[in-house]
This record gives structure tokens, C-alpha cells and sequence, in this order.
């Protein structure tokens, strides 16, 4: 997740410009052998692991600075690699989260790339159609082994077109966070722990009062309860909505949040209202009973609140169980590296348990699943979201994610202020989301 935890930027989206879009698809016919942006062709360099390595390669990453971890990179990661390769050097250079997206198409088009880049989940799809990346699941021949300590949900954040272009360099989750003590107030005997709890309770609190606070209408905020009740938001090789975003499930669980804001059970904070209390703010000053977030959200309220006591529960589950959202960033190497061999050691050591346990250590949650202890110990807040990883699920993977988000928002929106009702607000949708997804 890159840049201030605050703002929760791994569920941002951000959608190439256009006349970007068409300079990098010409630039990268061009450097894939005339395949076209939409069909990238692999490399064929096979980058074995203990080759012998040399020479100097790039790391873009936005890691931020006052959390310690480019500290924790700069004066302990990459020191480390180089002594364990003497005479190579890495160059790290920080780029701002929201300057990352353009950064990379401006440099793809004047042909000076990074060798290595932390990138954002939501857009490996992209740069894969686009011809950016170098495929890892072909020109690493130990792949599988590192794919097989990751969670599933995060690993398949870099799947397209049946390859993997990158590795999980780091993760996060949502669970349910709660105040005990505003509960107890409000006359409700235990947090809700299913969709079922929590659509009976909420009426429950008194005027100015929330059983659950949403911070948004994304499907960053809906597709936990869509997923926890059966829905789907396209079928699985995400080429259509049609059948799946407007299907039953679906609809019943967006439906249910809409009911309880009409009813004022649920705050203007899910339309993105202005001066609406924020969902942590609410949450520690006992006007929000129940949110749903990520592990960022406990040290923002240790600083702004240290008395108040948070406590967890996984995501409220329903007919197909408790699912939440993957968010994080990922590992991933350009096609123009000019030292492949060199960029593919340096992914294996920052997903190394040594690497991962100092980023770990400043905030950063491993997607290593054998790594969970180590993270739990770093901080016990983690062990909630580890348990969620287990079964937490990737946003569709499709370059056109920017665009399906956005007319899923707008859509829903339109629900939520009685424009249109639930059924007719993902009909819409699907339809207007199917012609992105044919485009691949």
C-alpha cells in the first residue's frame, strides 16, 4: 500500500490518459516484437536463481518516508543485497504514490524505464496489456516456489491473460473494528458478526448514533459484502458483469445497505459527503459502533486517540462466508531492463525473510503466509488481518479496473440517492461494464 496509510491510496485506481495510452500501445508493439499492446509476448532470457549477477539496475517504489520504511530500505535492505553481491549497486528513487501511474507512462515512452517497480495492485493488468512488463511466471524459472508462499488473494493480483507478471511484494486486508464500550452503551449484548446480525441491530442506536459507518460506494467498500453474500461482480475470467453484478446476491447485498441508509442507519460517509466524521474518528468517539478497514487504521488511532481500545472481528460473513478485499502492492520488472538477471536476484531478496521481516517491521504486512508469525509479533494488530487473508479476494484483475470502479461508484450512487433503484442501478452497470471487459 503505497504512501500515507491514511487515505487508504491502495484502493485508489488511477486511469492512464489517453494520448499516453496510445504512445505506450505504439512504443509497446514496438519492444514486443510486433505482438500489439493487447497480446504482450514474454521475453525469452530464463533468469535462474544463484546466477552469478553484476552491474547496477532502478527500484521505483513509494514507500513513505516518515513511516521508516524507506529507512528500513535504504540502510538495511539494499546495503544487505549488495554485500551479498559484491560490486552491484541498486539505485532506489522514491516517486509520490498519486505521480507513480504518470511517471511510469512518461518514462515507458521515452524508453527509461526502472528495472524494478513496487506497483500498485490495480494496475499490473494494465501495464501487462500495455507491454511494460516482463513476465515473471515465464522468465523465472523458480516462480512457482515463490508463488506458492504467498496467499492466494494477493498472488492473484498478477495474473493476466494466464501469466503472472509480478509477485506480492506486500498486503493488506480489511476486518470489522469495533468499540466495545459504545456497544455496551447502545444496549447491543455483542458486535454483529454476520450481514444478518448487523442488518437486525441497526436500528438499534439512539439519534446520532451508527451501528456501522462506510467510508465510500467503491468496490473497494462494497465488494466484502457482495462476496461475503454470494455475489459476484463479473464471472471468474472477468470478461462479463452481465449475469453476475446484477445477480441476486449482488443485488440483495447492496440492497441492504441502501435499506439501512434510507432508514438513517447508515451515515453519509458511503456517498463520500463532505464533513461527514470520518469512519476512524467516528468509530473512537462512540459515534460509529462498527467500520470495516485496514491495519493502518491503529496506529492513526493511537496517535489521535490513545485511550481508546479497538478490537476486531473478521468481516461480517454471510451465505458464502467472510470475504474481504485485497489491497497492497506488488514486485514487478520491466521488458526494458537492460539487467534482468540482476532485477530478478533483487525481487528474490525483497521478498526474502529477511527483507520482509524489516518491512514488516515498519508497517508493511507480508503476503508470505509462513511469515505470519513474525508479522503478528511485530505487531499484534496484524494477526486479525492475517486471518483474513486466508480467504480475502482480489479486485477483478483488468486493465480497465479505473473505469469498471468508477461506473460501479456513479451506478450505486445513483442507488443510494433513490435515482434508480438497486436492480436497475446494476443492470446499468453491467451494461455499460461488459464492453470494457471484451476489450481484455
Amino acid at each position: 500500500m503505497p504512501g500515507n496509510r491514511k487515505v487508504t491510496p491502495m484502493k485508489r485506481s488511477l486511469a492512464l490518459p489517453a494520448i499516453a495510452l496510445v504512445a505506450v500501445a505504439g512504443l509497446a508493439a514496438c519492444d514486443v516484437g510486433g505482438t500489439g499492446a493487447s497480446q504482450p509476448a514474454p521475453s525469452s532470457q530464463q533468469l535462474a536463481t544463484g546466477a552469478q549477477v553484476s552491474g547496477e539496475i532502478t527500484f521505483w517504489h513509494a514507500y513513505s518516508a516518515g513511516g521508516g520504511e524507506i529507512d528500513a530500505l535504504e540502510k538495511t535492505i539494499i546495503p544487505a543485497f549488495e554485500k551479498l553481491h559484491p560490486g552491484v549497486k541498486v539505485h532506489d528513487v522514491q516517486v509520490p504514490s498519486d505521480q507513480m501511474h504518470q511517471k511510469l507512462i512518461t518514462a515507458t515512452a521515452a524508453g527509461s524505464l526502472p528495472d524494478v517497480v513496487r506497483a500498485d495492485i490495480v494496475t499490473v493488468p494494465e501495464l501487462a496489456k500495455l507491454g511494460v512488463l516482463a513476465p515473471l511466471s515465464d522468465d523465472m524459472p523458480d516462480f512457482q516456489d515463490w508463488a506458492g508462499k504467498m496467499y492466494p488473494g494477493p498472488l492473484a493480483t498478477n495474473k493476466y491473460k494466464d501469466k503472472f507478471w509480478g509477485l506480492p511484494l506486500d498486503t493488506n486486508t480489511k476486518v470489522v473494528i469495533y468499540n466495545q464500550d459504545a456497544l455496551t452503551a447502545q444496549g447491543i449484548s455483542s458486535v454483529p458478526k454476520t450481514l444478518d446480525d448487523l442488518k437486525a441491530d441497526a436500528a438499534k442506536p439512539g439519534a446520532g448514533k451508527y451501528l456501522f459507518a462506510e467510508g465510500g460506494s467503491g468496490g473497494w467498500n462494497l465488494l466484502p459484502f457482495i462476496w461475503s453474500n454470494g455475489g459476484e461482480m463479473t464471472n471468474p475470467e472477468v470478461t462479463k458483469a452481465t449475469g453476475y453484478l446484477n445477480s441476486p446476491k449482488t443485488v440483495e447485498a447492496v440492497q441492504m445497505l441502501v435499506d439501512m441508509y434510507n432508514a438513517k442507519q447508515l451515515p453519509s460517509n458511503v456517498l463520500g459527503a463532505p464533513g461527514a466524521v470520518q469512519t476512524s474518528d467516528g468509530l473512537a468517539k462512540g459515534m460509529y459502533d462498527t467500520i470495516v478497514d485496514g491495519p493502518w487504521t491503529f496506529p492513526n488511532l493511537t496517535k489521535a486517540y490513545p485511550n481508546f481500545k479497538p478490537a476486531t472481528e473478521p468481516m461480517f460473513s454471510g451465505s458464502a462466508g467472510s470475504i474481504s478485499v485485497v489491497g497492497g502492492e506488488d514486485i514487478v520488472m520491466t521488458q526494458q531492463s537492460k539487467n534482468k538477471a540482476l532485477a530478478a536476484e533483487f525481487i528474490r531478496y525483497m521478498l526474502s525473510p529477511e527483507a520482509q521481516q524489516a518491512m514488516g517491521k515498519v508497517g508493511q504486512l507480508s503476503a508470505e503466509s509462513a511469515l505470519a508469525a513474525d508479522m503478528a509479533s511485530y505487531a499484534p494488530y496484524y494477526a486479525p488481518y492475517l486471518d483474513q487473508l486466508k480467504t480475502a479476494r482480489p479486485r477483478p484483475a483488468t486493465p480497465q479496473w479505473a473505469k469498471v470502479d468508477d461506473i460501479f461508484t456513479k451506478q450505486v450512487q445513483q442507488a443510494f440517492q433513490g435515482k434508480q433503484t438497486v436492480q436497475q442501478a446494476l443492470d446499468n452497470a453491467a451494461a455499460q461494464i461488459d464492453p470494457l471487459l471484451a476489450q481484455g
